[in-house]
């Protein structure tokens, strides 16, 4: 009879427990910038976002607000992909970096309604789905690629 040896190595409390704190204080940083980008979109858009996504279900509310939260949440994860490798650093470094990204995806928002013909403004509480909608969600997306690329 033949019995497998496995080498399990060392295994380190200290180490499991200042992850897991690294781990929940990223998740907090990640969730305010988050909590912030929402803020930012429902101030750029009109009536209350969170009533027009998830009471009234209006498809064009849904199509931005999903296209800038996953924007947001490419560049908050390649914030903390980047930053500084000392926790502390770290939390500044993926906070800033996050909220750089929503002041940019802010910007973009604002110039895309400023180029595109008509308002955007006027499509997002509309009960039908608007080609507009899903060009702007695809615009956030990109901007957000093309930011959370540039913190790498």
């Amino acid at each position: 009879m033949y019995l497998a040896l496995v080498e399990f190595g060392s295994v380190s409390a200290d180490s499991v427990l200042q992850n897991v704190v690294a781990a929940v204080l990223y998740f907090i940083v990640g969730a305010a910038v988050l909590c912030l980008g929402f803020l930012m979109v429902d101030v750029l858009t009109p009536g209350s976002l969170r009533h027009l996504v998830f009471v009234e279900h209006r498809p064009n509310a849904v199509a931005v607000a999903s296209a800038m939260y996953a924007a947001l949440a490419l560049i908050v994860v390649s914030a903390i992909i980047a930053s500084s490798s000392e926790l502390g650093q770290g939390l500044v470094d993926a906070l800033v970096y996050g909220l750089v990204g929503v002041i940019l995806q802010g910007v973009a928002l604002v110039v895309l309604e400023a180029v595109v013909p008509g308002r955007f403004r006027d499509l997002i509480d509309s009960d039908r789905l608007h080609p507009a909608a899903i060009a702007t969600a695809v615009v956030l997306l990109a901007v957000g690629g093309v930011n959370a690329a540039a913190l790498s």
